[in-house]
């Protein structure tokens, strides 16, 4: 969806929702109005997040601004990555074998499983005692 040059997509990780917006710009990110390196202290966050942009060689093209909710930092980390990349085909179609490559288009549908009635948890069981 595009509207004057902004570009917008919705990136998803776990329990994780990032709303993105491009606009053209220096190449500043800003998640839930602060700064990036505020909001994700981790380094390889960071990482993550730039590398569609880089790969794609719009790092210093567009400015990012993102909502997002829900999830931890790194499943929020992820779903901002899924989001810019989405928000990039709308840029260009071109970027589209790039990013496919990357492995950066497809949502990673990875969810915590639920734990089972009478157990543990979702994979943990109780100790089984035979006498």
């Amino acid at each position: 969806m595009t509207t004057a040059d902004k570009f917008y997509a919705t990136g998803k990780r776990k329990n994780a929702i990032a709303r993105v917006w491009l606009t053209p710009g220096a190449g500043r990110i800003t998640v839930n109005r602060r700064p990036v390196n505020d909001y994700f202290p981790r380094p390889t966050l960071l990482k993550t997040m730039e590398q569609p942009l880089a790969l794609t060689g719009n790092k210093d093209r567009f400015d990012v601004n993102v909502n997002v909710a829900g999830g931890g930092m790194a499943g929020q980390a992820d779903a901002v990555t899924h989001g810019i990349a989405r928000a990039l085909l709308g840029v260009s179609g071109e970027y589209r074998s790039i990013l496919k490559k990357a492995g950066l288009i497809r949502r990673d549908a990875r969810i915590k499983e639920r734990k089972k009635y009478g157990q543990r948890g979702a994979r943990a069981r109780f100790q089984f005692s035979k006498r």
